[in-house]
């Protein structure tokens, strides 16, 4: 399943939490990869990224506790 993660409403987000939480969900992406793809959510450009289906009701509680929205794509 594709997700487009669109922006974080967090009042002072946790980079490392939010880095940590895009490698665990998203499907083959290591931890620069999602270091990288964090800086640019948090400088307000969307992110595309591909997660589990099995795991997709946990990635998107994750994203909610973190204050990040998104939109499923696929």
């Amino acid at each position: 399943m594709k997700i487009n993660l669109l922006s974080c409403d967090a009042q002072r987000p946790d980079k490392r939490a939010i880095a940590k939480c895009i490698a665990e969900i998203s499907s083959n992406m290591d931890d620069s990869l999602s270091n990288e793809l964090t800086d640019i959510l948090l400088e307000g450009d969307p992110v595309d990224i591909e997660i589990d289906d099995k795991n997709s009701s946990s990635a998107f509680r994750s994203l909610r506790k973190l204050g990040i929205d998104y939109e499923i794509v696929e």
